[in-house]
């Protein structure tokens, strides 16, 4: 598994398009621009087949420091980018999701089975 960069897309569409490669970047850029300005400006952007992307409201909410346990603050409410992926992106990430799994079920079972322990562990310690 790797991660899909920028640069990664601009390279397979110019492969695909004849394109040049500087061309393509700027259309991916600005693509990306007006999506941002977009939610800048409290917008919901949909993508038909990708998915939703829309800002929300945070609530505000009490927060501790580990390192100075007495004390608490508030953490204000905040705007934030909440993605809800479409039909055809929630499919297909579905089907990854029985490889994984049946990937999971391998060999490597114990070791999968004790990162997820002790993510699960860690998230327990940070809900009390």
């Amino acid at each position: 598994m790797g991660t899909l960069t920028k640069r990664d897309l601009v390279v397979q569409i110019s492969n695909e398009t004849g394109l040049v490669q500087s061309q393509v970047f700027d259309v991916v850029q600005r693509t990306l621009d007006h999506i941002t300005d977009a939610l800048a400006r409290d917008e919901n952007v949909e993508l038909r087949n990708f998915g939703v992307l829309e800002v929300r409201l945070t609530k505000p909410r009490v927060g501790r420091n580990p390192n100075k346990p007495g004390s608490s603050f508030v953490i204000p409410a905040r705007a934030t980018v909440k993605f809800k992926p479409g039909k055809v992106m929630r499919e297909r990430v579905l089907k990854l999701s029985a490889a994984l799994k049946k990937a999971a079920d391998g060999p490597e079972k114990k070791e999968v089975k004790k990162a997820v322990k002790k993510e699960v562990k860690k998230d327990s310690k940070k809900k009390s």
